[in-house]
């Protein structure tokens, strides 16, 4: 089984309430091949949420705790992108789920871009939280950029 970030099968659960249908994923979710996941969802976020970003690292640093996750604002929502990133960790095994489709850039589903901590708009080679700790636990993240290419392999 392949597990999917939400809002690339349409659904709304991105932090300003928008989704980011991509319509292979969608077909994906029709044929029963992958199920949805929302990291944030699963730590305890709403939707629309703040938007946030990692400060002083990446995914890694963070677990590791070295780096935090920032709402705008100046909140720490640490401990909510951990939580997040456990529950996904925890559907993923449930599901036998050896492959992972997230979101790129987020702080929980980046797989190769984040944004850099300044609210700026600026992206920096990292991955999010999710993508971190599932690559940990030997579950390979592939981006939605790279799903033509993906397809393509498997």
């Amino acid at each position: 089984m392949i597990l999917v970030s939400s809002c690339l099968a349409g659904l709304e659960v991105r932090y300003n309430g928008t989704h980011c249908l991509d319509k292979k994923i969608r077909q994906m979710i029709e044929k029963k091949q992958a199920i949805t996941v929302c990291p944030e969802l699963l730590g305890g976020f709403s939707t629309p949420r703040e938007p946030a970003e990692i400060v002083g690292g990446n995914g890694e640093d963070v677990l590791d705790g070295k780096a935090k996750v920032i709402g705008k604002s100046g909140k720490d929502v640490t401990i909510m992108y951990i939580k997040g990133a456990y529950s996904t960790l925890i559907k993923a095994q449930e599901v036998g789920a050896t492959i992972v489709i997230l979101k790129e850039f987020s702080p929980s589903c980046g797989s190769s871009m984040i944004y850099n901590g300044e609210f700026k708009g600026k992206k920096i080679v990292g991955n999010g939280v999710t993508t971190a700790l599932l690559e940990r636990n030997g579950i390979q993240v592939v981006s939605e950029e790279r799903i033509t290419d993906f397809l393509e392999e498997n």
